[in-house]
């Protein structure tokens, strides 16, 4: 199961907007619905509880049509990954886009749609398209983010709207901090990579034999090689040293939030969380499933950290 942490400091008050926020009030209040697809790691649950509606994202399983969160459960997903089904994702359709507006629209005067970053997926672009014949009641935002570092950016733009900002206030702020994140991912296994294109299969076979363990990053939206280590506890430990130098270095004077994800088993999971506990001490932790349409490109026995930094006024 891959589970999402997010960390911030122990007796500091989640996010840094509030009700005397210099944009609240200005003019008209209008009330601003947040919008999102499940890349952002966000479950239907989840979105019913924070007031966010999520866009389910399609997969096709051995031709069949299926989506995430509403016709695939993570138990069902790894069971036909286990058994090398040919998955593959899809954009979503551009009805099931609109009608999901128009529901979100009757209820509010307008709406933003944060989707997965337009480096790996044309679904922002066709929702870019969608968006021109709303009349300016719709606004896509194409901040570059997947999978958690996006559900970051979704929990902001909610935060903003709750505090009486409009979406032509916060859309600004989200695409100026849009490259201010990182993500650090490493395998355990170099199947998927091959499956993908991404590593070749003579590759994928000597870096099997040989305990290779690709340290990949997205920064900006795509995905790229960082490094290649020998074993997982090395690989975590680069992906750690990575994350720490950012926040030393790159966001030296902010505060950051802090996340992670993997596709291990629960014990698994909780070593990963003590790992970074101890790393980043003073921090709370907490966990949610990630979106599968990483996991597909993955698959199980990965680990991830990320970090974006925290929106201040």
């Amino acid at each position: 199961m891959i589970e999402y942490i997010s960390i911030k400091k122990r007796g500091e008050q989640g996010g840094s907007l509030s009700h005397g926020s210099p944009f609240a009030g200005k003019g008209k209040m209008k009330k601003t619905a947040v919008v999102t697809d499940s890349n952002s790691g966000i479950t239907q649950k989840e979105g019913e509880k924070l007031g966010i509606r999520v866009l389910p994202m399609p997969f096709y399983i051995n031709g069949e049509l299926f989506y995430e969160d509403i016709s695939l459960s993570q138990k069902q997903f790894y069971e036909r990954l286990d058994d090398d089904a040919d998955i593959s994702t899809s954009q979503p359709s551009p009805g099931s886009v609109t009608d999901l507006w128009d529901e979100v629209l009757r209820d509010y005067d307008e709406l933003i749609h944060i989707p997965m970053s337009s480096g790996l997926s044309g679904s922002c672009e066709a929702a870019e398209v969608l968006a021109r014949d709303y009349g300016g009641r719709v606004f896509v935002v194409d901040n570059q983010r997947i999978s958690i570092t996006q559900r970051q950016s979704v929990l902001d733009a909610l935060e903003m709207a709750n505090s009486g900002m409009t979406a032509e206030e916060i859309v600004p702020v989200l695409m100026r901090e849009k490259l201010e994140s990182s993500i650090y991912i490493t395998v355990d296994t170099l199947k998927y990579l091959k499956k993908g294109g991404r590593v070749t299969a003579a590759g994928a076979a000597i870096g099997t034999v040989l305990g290779i363990k690709p340290v990949l990053q997205i920064q900006g939206g795509k995905l790229d090689a960082f490094a290649k280590v020998r074993g997982m506890k090395t690989a975590k430990k680069t992906m750690l040293d990575a994350m720490e130098k950012d926040i030393n270095e790159r966001f030296a004077g902010h505060r950051v939030h802090i996340a992670a994800a993997h596709t291990c088993l629960d014990d698994e999971a909780e070593e990963w969380r003590h790992e970074i506990e101890a790393r980043f001490p003073g921090y709370e932790i907490h966990m949610d499933p990630l979106s599968l349409s990483v996991s597909c490109h993955i698959g199980r026995g990965a680990v991830a950290i990320a970090c974006s930094r925290v929106i201040e006024y």
